[in-house]
């Protein structure tokens, strides 16, 4: 039965596209993976993403903020779990109780860490972030090792992993990740002299994971390629991979509209002769953006978005489509028969790219998950 009769819009998640995808990179890599779930798993949805991703055979789960760490605790997912990014200070007690691995960059984090883990008998978990060219979190290259040092000498916490991440490794210009990896190598060797090499080290993200064996290490940290979306325009996924996220609606009127009407909000479309518009239940308060040029695809045909996007609908031309019905299945990112609308393209009209299309679909979407 169609989902038409119970959502206005909605959005499907393929699970075992997901699957497939993860046991792609630990069929090609033979590392270790971590799948990224952070911003409720790119718009996927944590939760069911997580226990699929678990179902491939992932050995970790990624995520940026405590908050998102203890959904998954809290769902009953106990796998290691890593918060990439900052965790405030009153909440380090709380992640190091529930087991959960934390980033560090200052010594500051160190002491809190050790003293979280003094007061609940629970060793912290730390990973080292070192800043190789990003220029966003971590310590820098030369400041490592003093860092690991203390790192290794605190009583209450586990120097668990060291990582680096890559700006630009979805380029084709393999020297600027170059250079971050020789940095990053540099101060591995560093620590390793020192007996201080932890027994994570990681440093792959998806791109990385796809084009640059050598910085495989211990762990990759996989998350826009496990839903089958392009790291970028040069490092295109392999074909093997499928994207995982649909993204439809469904045609609620048909109307024909007489010559010199106008569409929507501020008439910037006008009809220039008797036309049929259809109207969506779907608008920029779902995460679809209000920018002219959206395209959807109604009857297998790509079809126009006309006039501007609300707040909860959009108008599209139906003339094309003389067939259309209320009713029928729209699909604005995805396959239909033998015509598909992609993330990419949705990203291309947008002026911004795959990764903000699927995180910027609203919550109040419904999530439907095939292949559970």
């Amino acid at each position: 039965m169609s989902q038409a009769t119970t959502y206005s819009n909605w959005v499907e998640v393929d699970l075992e596209a997901i699957r497939n995808n993860i046991r792609w990179f630990l069929k090609n890599s033979g590392a270790p993976v971590m799948a990224v779930v952070k911003a409720n798993a790119y718009g996927h949805g944590m939760i069911p993403v997580a226990r699929a991703a678990l179902q491939a055979g992932v050995n970790w789960c990624g995520v940026a903020r405590i908050e998102e760490a203890l959904d998954l605790r809290a769902a009953g997912l106990d796998c290691p779990t890593l918060l990439l990014g900052y965790t405030p200070p009153e909440r380090v007690k709380e992640a190091v109780a529930q087991q959960l691995s934390l980033t560090v960059w200052d010594s500051c984090q160190v002491e809190r860490a050790a003293s979280a883990g003094q007061k609940t008998g629970i060793a912290a978990r730390l990973h080292l972030k070192v800043d190789t060219g990003m220029s966003r979190l971590g310590v820098q290259p030369e400041e490592a090792l003093a860092l690991a040092r203390k790192l290794a000498g605190t009583p209450g916490v586990i120097f668990e992993g060291l990582f680096t991440h890559f700006a630009r490794a979805d380029e084709a210009d393999r020297r600027p990740t170059d250079a971050q990896e020789r940095l990053f190598r540099g101060v591995i060797e560093q620590l390793e002299k020192a007996g201080l090499r932890p027994p994570i080290v990681h440093a792959a993200n998806s791109a990385a994971s796809l084009t640059r064996p050598s910085a495989h290490f211990d762990l990759l940290r996989t998350g826009i390629a496990i839903y089958g979306l392009h790291p970028s325009a040069e490092c295109p996924l392999p074909e093997a991979f499928r994207p995982a996220l649909t993204w439809k609606a469904v045609l609620s009127q048909v109307k024909i509209l007489s010559s010199g009407r106008g569409v929507s909000y501020g008439h910037v479309y006008t009809t220039r002769a008797n036309e049929r518009i259809g109207t969506l239940p779907v608008g920029y308060a779902d995460g679809y953006r209000r920018i002219l040029g959206n395209q959807v695809l109604v009857g297998g045909r790509r079809v126009s978005v006309v006039g501007r996007v609300c707040m909860d609908q959009v108008m599209v031309g139906l003339d094309e489509v003389p067939e259309a019905q209320p009713g029928d299945e729209v699909v604005l990112i995805g396959k239909q028969r033998q015509a598909s609308i992609t993330a990419e393209d949705v990203a291309k009209i947008w002026g911004t790219i795959n990764f903000e299309v699927v995180c910027g679909i609203g919550p109040r979407v419904p999530r439907l998950y095939l292949h559970e």
